[in-house]
Formats: C-alpha cells, structure tokens, sequence
C-alpha cells in the first residue's frame, strides 16, 4: 500500500461509543450542559451584581466560572450533534481552533486551580499579609500570566500538527478533534510529537498538583489546631472536597496524556472516556463545590433574587 501523503482539508469525526450508549450518553451530555450553562452563568451573575463579592478570591472564582462555561460550550454542543447525526466532516482550520481551545482552556484551568489553592494558602497561613500579598493586581496578573503560558504550549502544539502528514485516513477515532488521535492516525513516525504530551503533562499536571497538595497540607495542618471540633470538620469537609473535584480533573488527563506518550496505547473508547470525564464533569460541578457552598456567595445570590421580587411589589404600593 502507497504511503504518499495527501492534502487533508477536513476531518470525519468517529465518536467510538456504541450505538447502543449514544441515546443515554446524548442525554447525559444534555443534562451535564445545562447544569454548566446555568451554574456558571449565575456564578458570573451574583459575582459582578454583587460588590462584596469582587474581591480577589471571588475573581478566581469568577474566572474559573468563564474557563468552565467556554470549556463545556465549545465541546458539548458538537459532541451531541455529531453523536445524534453519526459521522461529520470538520473543516482543517476548524478542528484546529477546537483542538486549541480545548488545550489551552484546560491548562488555564490547572494554573487557576494552583492560583485558588496558594490564595487560601496565604489567607490561612499568613491571614495578616493577605491583603498586601493577594490584590485585584495580583490575581489578574497570575490570570494573564496563566493564559500567556497556556498560549505558549498550544503555539508548540499547532506548529507540531501542521507538521503532521496523513497517508491513509483523516478519520479521528474521537469525539471532538484531538491532538493524541490527529498523531496516531497521520503517518508521521517521530517520537516527538507523542512525547509532547508527557511533558505537557508533567509541566501543567504534576507541578501544579503538587502545590495544590503542599497548599492543603498546611491548611488541613492548621485545621488540626482549631479547637472548635466543629470548625475542625467543616474546614477539612471543604479541603477533602476541594481535593476530590482537583483529582477528578488532573488524574484521568494526565493518565490518558502520560501513557501514550512513553508507548502505552490505549483503546479510543478508555482515550474517550478518561479525556471527556476530565473535561465535561468538572465544569459541571465546580459551582457547587467552590460558590454554592460559599456563604458569600450564596448571600449575593438571596440579595439578587429578593431584590427582583420586592420591586414589584413596591410598585404595587405606589
């Protein structure tokens, strides 16, 4: 069989899920962008309503809402429509800028996670120099920076792709358009362009995960001393929760990144499950782990609703 290489203008996208699964899993997305669609959106609502709430942990967590929305919005969508109507050619440029998004999005989100866990860090170890340490500067710093660093590695990325030749197929064995399947079904025999997504991971999975769990030891050592035995609970329910959802989002990604990269070759359909559980769940449940549960945020959120309905009942007095 010829190896000559051919000019790829599109992408046929192949959700390898059984036919069988397609309607559960259809409805499952569903249910998941709605809940992200609507947690999301209020969070961004109540935090730019409600002026107690801007503050620099509040635009952490404003931003990680914005970062959760765009995630879910640029992949859910797609994915039940190609799910409903089968197989669907993606035009070149536009499974790029997908395979961009869905990169750089979810390195932002690592680096925000570190950024969220220094700032308790900070305000509970060092709770005197939290308003000279963590400012609206600051926390807008460390967002531009994350983003500047994010783009940094996904330049790396579409130099890499527009690299690749494909001989054979322009079939992605995938739900949405990835940078591991683009590598696997192309022709291009180089170790470097799988070997990328292990430093990838190690760069933005292991190094901030490590902060992360440097950052929750010392506050859960510090919880420790709290002689309260129901405050002791409550901070350490927070930080096992706060640690749960953090492994649900690094774990399967760096599992299904590290693998391929040192050799290990997993079925499309385990590639599908780890990546699309690490990228879809998460959004999905930050809200109600990081805002919901925030008794600032769910003030606003009373302050915004209570508001709207003594309008109109003012108006009927007059």
């Amino acid at each position: 069989m010829s190896n000559a290489t051919v000019f790829v203008s599109e992408f046929v996208l192949h959700c390898a899920i059984n036919s069988e699964d397609r309607s559960f899993t259809v409805v499952a997305l569903a249910i998941i962008y709605l809940v992200t669609l609507f947690g999301n959106l209020l969070v961004i609502l109540v935090i730019i309503l409600d002026p107690h709430l801007q503050t620099p942990m509040f635009f952490l967590i404003g931003t990680l809402a914005v970062i959760d929305l765009l995630n879910n919005t640029n992949l859910i969508p797609k994915m039940m429509a190609l799910l409903l109507f089968d197989t669907s050619p993606v035009p070149y440029g536009a499974c790029l800028v997908q395979m961009f998004l869905v990169f750089h999005l979810e390195i932002v989100e690592s680096l925000l996670f570190t950024l969220m866990a220094c700032d308790r860090y900070i305000a509970v170890i060092y709770p005197l120099r939290y308003p000279q340490l963590v400012t609206g500067r600051t926390v807008w710093a460390g967002i531009l920076l994350s983003n500047v660093i994010s783009g940094m590695a996904m330049t790396v990325y579409m130099v890499f792709v527009t690299e690749l030749s494909f001989c054979h197929t322009n079939v992605l064995p995938y739900c949405f358009c990835d940078y591991a399947t683009m590598v696997l079904v192309s022709c291009t025999e180089n170790p470097k362009y799988l070997s990328l997504l292990s430093t990838t991971a190690s760069t933005f999975g292991i190094g901030p995960l490590t902060i992360i769990f440097f950052s929750y030891s010392k506050i859960a050592h510090a919880a420790l001393k709290i002689s309260s035995a129901e405050g002791k609970k409550k901070v350490l329910n927070v930080l096992v929760t706060h640690l749960l959802v953090v492994l649900l989002f690094y774990l399967p990604l760096m599992t299904a990144f590290i693998l391929p990269g040192i050799g290990v070759k997993l079925s499309a359909e385990a590639y599908n499950t780890l990546v699309m559980v690490a990228t879809i769940v998460p959004p999905m449940i930050n809200p109600i782990i990081y805002s919901f549960r925030n008794k600032e945020i769910k003030n606003g959120i009373k302050k915004i609703f209570l508001r709207k309905r003594t309008i109109p009942e003012i108006n009927n007095r007059m």
